[in-house]
């Protein structure tokens, strides 16, 4: 394989296993570092060491590579990344709704987020930086959301759409951090509470379903908030009235999202059967933070199977058009 394929290929491996963003950002460095080069530059070593982004891993890894190997590393990490978990409901996703990049605390551009929902066949993606109050997480201001739409709309062609889109912070009293004219702009607005958590459960329920009786909210994200293992520890969930949420999000057609990351698994399966009861839609997503957490799906994807939830209820297994005519209405 060439040298670039495997650097990438571990990248993405190394954000599936949601590892050290410094690891995986090495390595796509040195992917970017030898874009271009040529068999006869990627065999000059004391070159390569001279260029920025290119260290003693990486260098074995292109050294290996224009051997005819597999890499040492990349190896290594194929054999101990977590299976995919297979699911038939899996093959009838189109698309994915929930997406970071760089704009916020993504690890990549815009336009390598779009090329890995290509690369998985997505007929589209939306990118739902964070909102401005989320400081810590570079959340987007007015004017740089605007910015990245007019980005966002210029990647689209005849086999792929990405779409323009917004993980708006939901404040305490239920309002939505962002201009109400500017999400109205967007393709798709995911709602997700990410302060104060631990409100008692008669206004949190209050927060959450006035956020979801918002006709600029399509999709009430993570919504209990809980963390059940990674890197950052645990998290309880959220309290609230399941039933008064659940029957706002069903009148206001707005989709519960089923959350791909297997440190959420949000929300918890008891809440996921009222929200079927409540005559729910759904939305499937990654809340990929890099291009290698796109694939994380799978799990969702079996979570919801195993769930019960019919996949017409499924609104990423929807085309585009009617995807679109629902999030517009």
């Amino acid at each position: 394989m060439h040298p670039r394929a495997a650097l990438t290929e571990i990248a993405e491996l190394l954000e599936r296993e949601r590892a050290s963003r410094y690891r995986s950002q090495a390595f796509r460095a040195a992917a970017r570092a030898i874009d271009g080069l040529d068999d006869e530059q990627l065999r000059d070593t004391d070159a390569l060491r001279r260029r920025k982004g290119i260290g003693a891993a990486t260098i074995a890894v292109i050294e290996q590579s224009l051997a005819g190997r597999v890499p040492d590393y990349l190896r290594q990490l194929r054999g101990a990344s977590e299976p995919v978990v297979a699911s038939a409901l899996r093959g009838l996703l189109r698309g994915d709704l929930h997406a970071h990049s760089d704009w916020s605390d993504g690890l990549t551009p815009i336009d390598q987020m779009a090329d890995a929902a290509r690369a998985l066949g997505h007929e589209y993606q939306a990118i739902t930086d964070h909102s401005p109050r989320l400081r810590v997480a570079r959340g987007l201001s007015a004017e740089r959301l605007q910015q990245q739409i007019d980005i966002v709309r210029g990647i689209r062609d005849e086999a792929f759409t990405l779409l323009t889109g917004i993980e708006v912070d939901i404040l305490e009293d239920g309002a939505l951090d962002q201009e109400e004219g500017l999400l109205g702009e967007l393709d798709v607005v995911v709602a997700s509470a990410h302060s104060k958590l631990r409100m008692d459960r008669a206004p949190m329920t209050r927060r959450l379903v006035a956020a979801v009786s918002n006709p600029r909210v399509d999709v009430l994200g993570h919504v209990t908030g809980r963390l059940v293992a990674g890197e950052r520890g645990t998290r309880p969930p959220s309290t609230f009235d399941p039933d008064a949420v659940f029957d706002a999000c069903a009148e206001h057609g707005v989709a519960v999202e089923v959350n791909s990351r297997p440190e959420r698994q949000d929300p918890p399966d008891d809440l996921i059967a009222i929200a079927l009861n409540a005559g729910c839609l759904f939305s499937i997503d990654s809340d990929a933070h890099a291009p290698g957490q796109l694939s994380l799906l799978d799990h969702g994807a079996a979570r919801a199977e195993a769930a019960g939830i019919p996949p017409e209820r499924i609104v990423t297994t929807w085309p585009l058009d009617r995807l679109l005519a629902w999030s517009r209405g």
